[in-house]
């Protein structure tokens, strides 16, 4: 059967391709040459895996609300999937599964032809309650006079897509179409109706096996939910020359209940920092600590006492998709299993206002701790 003979087992289009190119962007690692990656197509979206030294597992999950069209409609019969001893990702349970494999770097250019697929802004921290590193006195009261001064917010702001995208006006739509095994994934990009349009094709070719690094939330030793904009700023300070970075975790202090509001002031300082990111290089470490406030930690849950150390060049390789996004979930199970969970920003639906049941996108980072022993 000729290509144009053939359903096509997809055919997706964006009338702005700005957000779609930031969820890719936010597994693409660069300067390592050509980079492949795992496309996985299910009735609910996209799927996009990528992996570093058999280590590090990044993945974007693109739902189908995204997009301004999508049409999906699996070849069942020539498209038999081996998910049996997968775990299933939020966009596999219980829909079947296309997998093949592209070089992602390659369709991130595809997308930015025309230079209009966006970049990534950058933010200051508009943090009221600062990170304290080892040994500084806590002086929160001299903080909040000098944010008062300089008239900083106590509260982070969500980054709106207008600010994610630079304000700019001009768009650029797409559609992409993928016959099946055996053909390119084909983009037709459009600048506007009277712009230029190119069409690009893109090889691919049967999906390998992946790194394949499940997490088991019966065995999770520390979840913490936090604004990225926190761990953003903390890992900016960070020396770069620095090898491995470990996250240190305790259970908070539970102080007596008889206690005054000072005394339990004094052992809450007193005790061990409930999360502590330390950097060790050549040149010395770094320890910078979170204090147990719901201002920087929204969320906190630590059964036991938690330390993990993991090489610092692959924790970097997280680093756009932390820029992006607006909240993060840090998971460690008690093998020393890392989850970074990065929630994006709402993007626009297919009718310019965010729509009540749309998903939630989100691009997820998984990596193995260092063997100490």
């Amino acid at each position: 059967m000729s290509q144009d003979e053939s359903q096509p087992i997809l055919q997706a289009s964006l009338h702005d391709l700005r957000y779609f190119t930031t969820l890719l962007r936010g597994v693409h690692f660069p300067n390592i040459g050509v980079q492949r990656a795992v496309i996985k197509v299910t009735e609910k979206g996209l799927v996009v895996i990528v992996e570093e030294a058999r280590s590090l597992l990044g993945t974007s999950y693109i739902f189908a609300d995204v997009f301004n069209e999508w049409n999906y409609h699996p070849d069942i019969s020539s498209n038999d999937q081996e998910q049996e001893n997968e775990e299933q990702t939020p966009l596999q349970e219980q829909f079947h599964t296309i997998a093949f494999e592209i070089p992602l770097s390659t369709l991130i250019e595809c997308l930015n032809i025309f230079g209009t697929a966006g970049g990534f802004g950058s933010t200051k921290s508009a943090n009221k309650v600062r990170l304290r590193r080892t040994g500084e006195d806590s002086d929160d009261n001299n903080d909040d006079d000098a944010n008062r001064s300089t008239g900083r917010s106590s509260r982070s702001t969500g980054r709106t897509l207008e600010h994610f995208f630079g304000g700019s006006d001009r768009t650029t739509s797409m559609r992409m179409t993928y016959i099946g095994p055996g053909y390119p994934l084909t983009l037709i990009i459009a600048e506007d109706s009277a712009g230029p349009t190119t069409t690009c094709e893109i090889s691919t070719s049967d999906s390998e096996e992946h790194l394949d690094l499940p997490f088991d939330n019966d065995q999770m030793v520390l979840r913490i939910i936090l604004k990225s904009s926190w761990l953003r700023d903390a890992l900016s300070e960070l020396d770069p020359s620095c090898e491995k970075i470990t996250f240190i975790g305790n259970p908070p202090v539970v102080p007596d209940s008889n206690a005054t509001a000072k005394q339990k002031m004094k052992a809450r300082l007193e005790g061990k920092p409930i999360f502590r990111l330390e950097a060790t290089g050549t040149f010395g470490s770094t320890e910078m600590d979170y204090p147990d406030d719901k201002e920087v930690l929204e969320s906190f849950e630590c059964v036991q006492p938690v330390r993990f150390s993991y090489r610092l060049a692959l924790i970097a390789r997280a680093a756009r998709a932390l820029q992006s996004s607006i909240k993060t979930s840090l998971r460690i199970d008690n093998e020393g299993l890392l989850s970074l969970q990065f929630l994006m920003p709402s993007p626009t639906s297919r009718h310019n206002a965010r729509a009540d049941n749309a998903t939630s996108n989100f691009i997820e980072y998984r990596c193995l701790a260092i063997d100490e022993d």
